[in-house]
């Protein structure tokens, strides 16, 4: 992280009541300005294989590595994974997850993503989501014939158009945009989309000032009040601005 900038960082994973396996996974990496959320996909053999390589690929990026490189070789981590599970479906069985990754490189951020997890900015008293979901119910939602909320938890939600490890060519789609003193930045997969509605997170997040009372809230709100029906995981990343005495970097959990 460049001087002049400080952030706070936590994670949150959980199986949930429902399902017996947790297939999802995430990365942390403070020193590259990195965060990454997959969700294995649960209707294939080895879902939770699939998104645990994705956080591997993170944690194995070289440290030091120059801020001008962590997007492009992050790509290139996950297309070895693509490539790798794709290879692997005919001794083993078919795997695949979603990934969503944001890059914080001050002044700006960036995010990458494919499936349905999420990103999402929460900035004064709005929660703005950086991502659109590729799933079937989402194309429901860009053709007017549905509203977010309802394809969230509609059954064509679960049909992915785009994962890591199931088509021949991996598709990942971009976005961009400037920091803000005080952003929170929110990376999650869809077991805390389809429990809780936005007005719901950006609650809970507005109302908690330490980020990881924010965190534990947000986790029992879906896994124990709302008996969340999927594996629920988030990483939350709050960036401030650095003032004169202060470290470069914030808690990271």
């Amino acid at each position: 992280m460049s001087l002049g900038w400080r952030f706070a960082a936590t994670a949150r994973s959980a199986a949930g009541p429902v399902r017996a396996h947790n297939e999802d996974a995430f990365a942390l990496r403070p020193d590259l300005g990195l965060w990454l959320v997959a969700d294995g996909m649960g209707g294939l053999v080895r879902g939770e294989r699939a998104s645990r390589l994705l956080a591997e690929a993170a944690l194995q990026l070289p440290a030091g590595l120059p801020p001008r490189e962590v997007e492009s070789m992050m790509v290139r981590a996950i297309e070895a994974v693509h490539e790798r599970l794709l290879g692997e479906a005919i001794g083993f069985g078919p795997s695949g997850s979603t990934v969503a990754v944001l890059l914080v490189k001050p002044p700006g951020w960036r995010v990458l993503w494919a499936g349905d997890s999420r990103i999402g900015l929460v900035r004064g008293n709005d929660l703005a989501w950086l991502t659109t979901d590729h799933n079937l119910a989402a194309e429901l939602v860009r053709s007017g014939r549905m509203d977010d909320w309802n394809a969230r938890r509609h059954p064509l939600a679960s049909r992915l158009t785009r994962a890591v490890g199931v088509d021949e060519e991996l598709v990942l789609d971009r976005a961009a945009g400037r920091l803000a003193e005080g952003d929170l930045f929110l990376l999650c997969s869809d077991g805390l989309t389809g429990e809780l509605n936005d007005a719901e997170i950006r609650d809970v997040l507005l109302a908690e000032t330490e980020l990881e009372r924010a965190a534990d809230r947000l986790l029992a709100l879906a896994v124990e009040e709302r008996q969340a029906r999927d594996n629920v995981t988030f990483v939350l990343v709050r960036v401030q601005r650095q003032r004169q005495g202060e470290g470069s970097e914030g808690d990271e959990r």
